[in-house]
């Protein structure tokens, strides 16, 4: 086999590669002979067909499957030999393929980039430090009771944390605006789910009564249209109800999958839950702030095949999110819009490889059956779930990777500059802003 290096350019690279004729013939030869004892043609019998019109028959198809094989075989001892290491699959041009001469073809890709890994003493990482407190408990308890809440109409003015039900038109310099628009919406005052001053402005109204909310939308808001833009609402109240809050008794922990124990079992059960989620929380902030900082500090040229694959990826979780089914077409979505994140994910991928291979790191098999007895404590038959995961290749992979990615955490952790950033339970809990692409 020839194989030449035609251009090297950045992160591409373009091979010719040659395969002798010789070794194409004598695979195509083999393959006819070994044909000669199946063949089924009219006029001979099987077993008895001769090499000439076995030839004639399926010459052309077998030596395009042994072409497209020895492209395959070729390419990856190529890539051996020049100790090569691609991204994605590579681009076959310029095949040249006539009886008697060598296979020649064109092979373009590209390949992964080299790196100088920074200094890790040089990163500096916040690690939130919190307690679950009784007070966070009760928190939970009050907000668990009041998603369970009904309402009551009464014939009162309204107050804040009542429901309101109203008709209500927007307008824009005495225009209507998409959106503005709504019949009989219940509105709970306080809840902060319409614009500043709309909820606040029905407070004090009863049933029938109508009133014109003049107000601006806030400069962020989402529509560019009305960012910033004074309006009017023009508001009907129907009817005023008072929130009922639930009494804590069987009924209602029954709710939340509590059968027996009462309450003491009910607030056991939501401080394990609130423990475990700040377990996470706090496990999640540490290792995102940590990858921040090996992005920041390290310089990544990316190959495209890699950011399109996080593209895709980035595409395929947005349309997951909003319930799109199989059928929606990915190249709707501009790839733009994901292009920064995309980069980011790429550029992380890259350097945690590169940490993994200079560090010798390989899954923790304890922190693997660790990571997989927490997702099964969530189940009620664990163990069942513990046995599926082992039990599927790709399941158990998708735990190792995160493993890894916890163990580089916990490396960097281990050079890095190390400061506690004391949090109370809200502020643990709530992620970190996401990085600017």
């Amino acid at each position: 086999m020839q194989v030449s290096i035609e251009s090297s350019k950045g992160l591409e690279r373009q091979l010719k590669i040659g395969v002798s004729a010789d070794k194409i013939e004598s695979e195509v030869l083999q393959r006819l002979q070994k044909a000669t004892q199946t063949a089924s043609i009219k006029g001979f019998r099987k077993g008895k067909v001769p090499l000439k019109v076995v030839r004639q028959y399926y010459g052309k198809g077998v030596r395009q499957e042994v072409v497209g094989e020895m492209v395959n075989s070729s390419f990856y001892e190529a890539i051996q030999q020049q100790e090569l290491k691609p991204v994605g699959q590579p681009q076959i041009d310029d095949i040249v393929d006539n009886p008697g001469e060598d296979l020649e073809y064109r092979a373009t890709f590209e390949v992964y980039p080299e790196i100088k890994l920074a200094d890790l003493s040089k990163i500096s990482v916040a690690k939130p430090i919190s307690e679950l407190t009784q007070a966070d408990v009760d928190k939970m308890v009050d907000v668990l009771r009041d998603q369970q809440a009904t309402f009551d109409s009464q014939d009162k003015a309204a107050e804040e944390g009542d429901q309101v039900n109203i008709d209500y038109v927007g307008t824009q310099k005495g225009e209507e605006f998409p959106g503005g628009e709504a019949d009989g919406q219940d509105l709970v005052l306080g809840s902060e789910t319409m614009i500043p001053g709309f909820e606040t402005g029905l407070v004090g109204l009863s049933a029938g009564d109508e009133t014109v909310l003049k107000l601006k939308f806030p400069k962020d808001y989402h529509a560019e249209d009305l960012k910033g833009k004074a309006v009017q609402f023009a508001v009907k109240v129907n009817s005023v109800a008072v929130k009922n809050l639930p009494e804590l008794n069987d009924e209602f922990f029954k709710l939340y999958g509590v059968e027996s124990g009462g309450e003491q079992k009910f607030r056991e059960d939501i401080e394990a839950n609130m423990e475990r989620e700040l377990h996470n929380a706090i496990r999640t902030k540490v290792k995102n702030r940590v990858m921040d900082q090996l992005f920041l500090l390290n310089t990544v040229e990316l190959p495209e095949a890699l950011v399109a694959n996080e593209i895709t990826q980035l595409k395929q979780q947005m349309i997951q999110q909003f319930g799109g089914g199989q059928q929606f077409d990915l190249n709707m979505l501009p790839d733009d819009m994901f292009r920064g994140k995309a980069e980011r994910r790429a550029a992380l991928g890259v350097i945690i490889s590169e940490i993994v291979k200079v560090e010798s790191l390989t899954p923790d098999e304890q922190q693997v059956r660790a990571r997989i007895d927490e997702i099964a404590s969530t189940y009620e038959q664990p163990s069942e779930v513990v046995d599926y995961y082992y039990s599927k290749p790709e399941l158990l992979s998708s735990v190792e990777a995160v493993v890894l990615e916890d163990q580089v955490t916990e490396l960097v952790l281990s050079k890095c500059k190390l400061e506690e950033e004391n949090l109370d339970y809200e502020q643990a809990v709530k992620p970190d802003p996401e990085p600017e692409a």
